[in-house]
């Protein structure tokens, strides 16, 4: 029997625990991928990937025999488009502030009739063992999910109008943008007690909608919370913290 895939898990109600890899390195997002998480993620957002270490990790996280993500830099759908045909399953677009930037982000992750996405998907079928374009044509727009950032005071306004859009599979609440807007600037504050109204009502609405709620997490307590608020795909990280965490390991009771 063929595994799932990771559309299939979460749209049939798993829980999927994320690595979120910021160090352009392959070596790191394979290493990650041969821990217990169940995908890995890179981001080019905040992180220092770029298109060539995105496709490198990419290749290592599926020897691994993980699913890969890829957060893409702010507005740039082209490369987005690219993370595809180099062989993402779930593409993560920040700042999705408007019903507009919802749809260009589907135009560059759907084939028609969804999108407009640009045929050339040679890597991704070589990667998954796609047989034929016509099978990467009938099942790329259900088997790859585009998933939109609703981190701003803006987008929080429009959410059920982007959860409404043919194509969004789902949305990533980012906590600190999110205290940061709702804040006007005055906290960056993503874990306090105040953010949990507009936290759980992103689930909750991604849930009525039938689609993916998505989260940021820095610490277990924290995915937790999230996962008992209805958040389905928790990304654990950034990568830095897992070095720190295993020195400290190392070193406990010695210094």
């Amino acid at each position: 029997m063929a595994t799932p895939s990771l559309a299939d898990r979460l749209k049939s109600g798993d829980t999927i625990l994320s690595g979120w890899i910021a160090t352009p390195e392959p070596l790191i997002a394979e290493g990650a991928a041969r821990q217990a998480f169940d995908c890995v993620s890179l981001d080019m957002q905040h992180g220092l990937h770029d298109p060539m270490s995105v496709m490198r990790s990419i290749a290592g996280i599926a020897l691994a025999g993980k699913p890969a993500g890829v957060r893409v830099p702010v507005g740039d759908f082209a490369m987005a488009s690219r993370a595809l045909d180099m062989g993402a399953e779930i593409v993560i677009a920040p700042m999705i502030n408007s019903v507009a930037d919802a749809q260009a982000f589907v135009a560059a992750t759907k084939y028609p009739p969804l999108g407009e996405r640009s045929w050339g998907p040679a890597r991704v079928m070589a990667l998954r063992d796609i047989p034929d374009p016509a099978t990467q044509l009938a099942t790329a727009n259900r088997s790859t999910l585009a998933i939109a950032m609703v981190e701003t005071k803006q987008a929080l306004a429009v959410v059920d109008d982007i959860l409404a859009i043919d194509g969004i599979d789902g949305v990533f609440m980012g906590p600190s943008d999110l205290s940061v807007t709702l804040s006007d600037g005055k906290e960056i504050a993503p874990t306090a007690d105040w953010l949990d109204e507009p936290v759980g009502l992103i689930a909750e609405r991604a849930k009525a909608a039938g689609k993916i709620a998505c989260a940021f997490a820095h610490n277990a307590a924290r995915a937790r919370h999230f996962i008992d608020l209805g958040y389905r795909f928790i990304v654990m990280g950034p990568d830095q913290i897992y070095l720190a965490l295993g020195v400290k390991a190392l070193l406990d009771g010695l210094r």
